[in-house]
């Protein structure tokens, strides 16, 4: 007598909705997770000289020295101040001699990227603020309200004149 052998089944795992939990779960955690955006200073480069062209001269009266240092303190041609009056120092500077003025930067490489934004943004803050003003004089709405042509015209008569020199290492820092 000959017995039949069976062979041993193995059971098997339903996977076919392995793929969709997947998908739903890798959809879940794209959409609850937040992602870090790059933040940067929107600055335009200027047009590279011409070749017959001279250096411009600037006139030393109308150069504006905005130090850092490595302790974070900010100083505007040798004296200390905040970020609040570097704004009120540039409006003051760039409304006396719009065009021919010039906002020096030079930062100590031991400053934090804290206290750096925080100057260009006083900085910005003050060409925002001078711009402000004349398209509300001039238009009577506000900077945002304007059209690119009279946005363009707006940059164009208060233009922003920063110069950024080489970092130093003076010592002090975090």
């Amino acid at each position: 007598m000959f017995r039949k052998r069976f062979r041993q089944q193995i059971p098997e795992l339903n996977t076919t909705s392995t793929a969709d939990i997947s998908f739903m779960l890798l959809i879940f955690f794209l959409v609850t997770s937040s992602m870090d955006t790059d933040k940067g200073l929107l600055r335009q480069l200027a047009p590279p000289p011409m070749e017959n062209t001279q250096p411009q001269e600037v006139n030393k009266d109308f150069v504006m020295r905005v130090e850092l240092d490595g302790h974070d303190q900010l100083f505007c041609d040798g004296r200390p101040l905040t970020s609040e009056q570097l704004t009120e120092a540039v409006v003051s500077m760039a409304s006396v001699n719009r065009i021919g003025h010039v906002v020096s930067i030079q930062a100590d490489r031991a400053s934090t990227y804290e206290a750096y934004f925080r100057m260009q943004d006083a900085i910005v803050a003050a060409y925002q603020q001078l711009r402000e003003q004349y398209a509300k004089t001039h238009y009577g709405k506000g900077y945002r309200q304007l059209s690119s042509e009279e946005r363009s015209m707006v940059n164009d008569y208060y233009p922003q004149r920063i110069s950024e020199s080489l970092t130093t290492q003076k010592g002090g820092g975090q």
